[in-house]
């Protein structure tokens, strides 16, 4: 069974295609999980079977897994930092729902309303860089070097008397009591501190934004969201993701303020959105690849050879005194040329689709032959608290430079579990059967129609 003879697999999405609106993306992603739900349907040249949401809640098979998609966006994207990040935000926000009620309290909801206008006061409030005291005001007062009044700021007493409000009017407090430390995650970071400045990648990043951090807190999962701003959000950080500043700084203020998952709103959607129309589509158009590039590139040969032997026998027979019908013997090398070629240029290679093969990844070349300890196939790339996404110090990466290239055209197989894949290569190879014939048909028409040379 195969799709529409009209089927196109995925195009390639890159990065400046994917840069659109805030809600744009919302709108986008709505849809996306309206088209996942249906049934038989075909969305930008993916099946329902192969939606997002289908690989990433385990319901396909190799090579289309969720971990054949973490290893894409390793090995080949270089952006696996987005779905690692889009994974810990969902297991978070299961988390946080299970926890009682009393504890979600302490973290308030934080809104799209509330969110709008710390954009809008971020873009528009000078930082504190900028503003200065009244006292210094008013030494320039009525001088070319006075300052304009939504600069000037009046310090009154201690400036840290009066802790800052949360949105449901609730007070920060700067730090814990010992009798409190059992409500504090970071409770042990107050006690091995003796008191001293929280100074950590988290609260650094808190000060790039002009933000105030507020190092000790009840709210739930405090300690983690430190952790996933050092790693995700801060500057420099080994998973930094790909956001503007506008989208950072807001987060940045949001997570001051509350633990609750509707701080991730706005960082969500663009994660998510990336995920869906520009890494999934790529992922799906790269494992419909049957071959490594060596073997296309083998292939492509093998196509181009099966077209000159075609012309070639068809031009001998037309200039010897053989009758016209020997010429459609050309059409055999025509077929198999065109076929090939059609099926090549689409990244597939006809002889191991005839057995529903596919070529073993470089990064799986050398599973069963290393010990599991030295080599495991995406070895941390689920972890979401973990280290850089960096591949360079793999073993395989080494042996498979070292590797003759007569081998990578023949590297080891495997076979093709998954239906909806094997359903689009079907598809492809008929099409190209198709391209072929038509093409096959022309040609020898043409040397059909040209009259014997009678040189031999």
């Amino acid at each position: 069974m195969v799709y529409s003879l009209t089927y196109r697999r995925p195009p390639h999405v890159d990065s400046a295609r994917a840069s659109v609106l805030g809600d744009e993306k919302t709108k986008s992603i709505g849809e996306a999980s309206i088209d996942s739900q249906g049934s038989g349907g075909m969305s930008f040249g993916i099946p329902d079977a192969l939606s997002f949401d289908r690989i990433i809640t385990g319901g396909t098979c190799p090579p289309c897994t969720a971990r054949d998609f973490m290893n894409y966006l390793i090995y080949i994207e270089h952006s696996a930092e987005n779905l690692q990040f889009y994974l810990w935000y969902r297991d978070y926000l299961k988390r946080f729902n299970e926890l009682p009620s009393n504890e979600r309290a302490l973290a308030p909801e934080w809104s799209a309303e509330q969110a709008e206008m710390d954009a809008q006061a971020t873009q528009g409030t000078p930082g504190p860089k900028q503003q200065i005291s009244a006292e210094t005001a008013a030494v320039f007062k009525g001088t070319d070097f006075a300052p304009p009044v939504a600069s000037v700021v009046e310090v009154k007493g201690n400036p840290f008397s009066t802790p800052p409000r949360t949105p449901n009017g609730d007070r920060y407090r700067e730090s814990v009591t010992p009798s409190e430390c059992a409500w504090s995650e970071n409770c042990s970071t107050l006690k091995s501190n003796n008191g001293k400045s929280f100074q950590t990648k988290t609260a650094g990043a808190f000060q790039g934004a002009d933000l105030k951090w507020q190092p000790f807190t009840i709210q739930p999962f405090r300690e983690e969201i430190s952790r996933i701003i050092a790693i995700y959000i801060a500057d420099g950080a080994p998973r930094q993701l790909n956001l503007s500043a506008k989208e950072r700084t807001t987060l940045l203020h949001a997570l001051a303020n509350t633990t609750h998952p509707t701080a991730f709103r706005v960082v969500v959607h663009t994660v998510e959105w990336s995920l869906r129309h520009q890494a999934h589509p790529n992922f799906i158009r790269w494992t419909i690849c049957n071959g490594n590039a060596p073997r296309v590139v083998f292939a492509r040969g093998l196509g181009v050879a099966g077209i000159l032997s075609g012309i070639i026998c068809a031009v001998l027979i037309t200039l010897s005194n053989a009758g016209r019908g020997w010429r459609v013997l050309s059409a055999i090398g025509f077929m198999i040329g065109v076929a090939t070629l059609i099926a090549a240029w689409k990244g597939m290679c006809v002889v191991l689709h005839g057995m529903h093969h596919r070529h073993l990844r470089p990064w799986e070349l050398f599973a069963e032959d290393d010990d599991e300890s030295s080599l495991d196939l995406g070895k941390g790339s689920f972890d979401t608290i973990g280290s850089a996404n960096s591949h360079e110090d793999e073993p395989w990466v080494a042996k498979y430079e070292k590797r003759n290239i007569i081998r990578k055209v023949f590297d080891r197989e495997v076979w093709i579990q998954e239906p909806a894949l094997r359903q689009i290569q079907d598809t492809i190879f008929v099409q190209a059967l198709g391209g072929a014939l038509i093409i096959t048909a022309i040609s020898v028409g043409i040397f059909c129609a040209v009259p014997k040379g009678n040189y031999y």
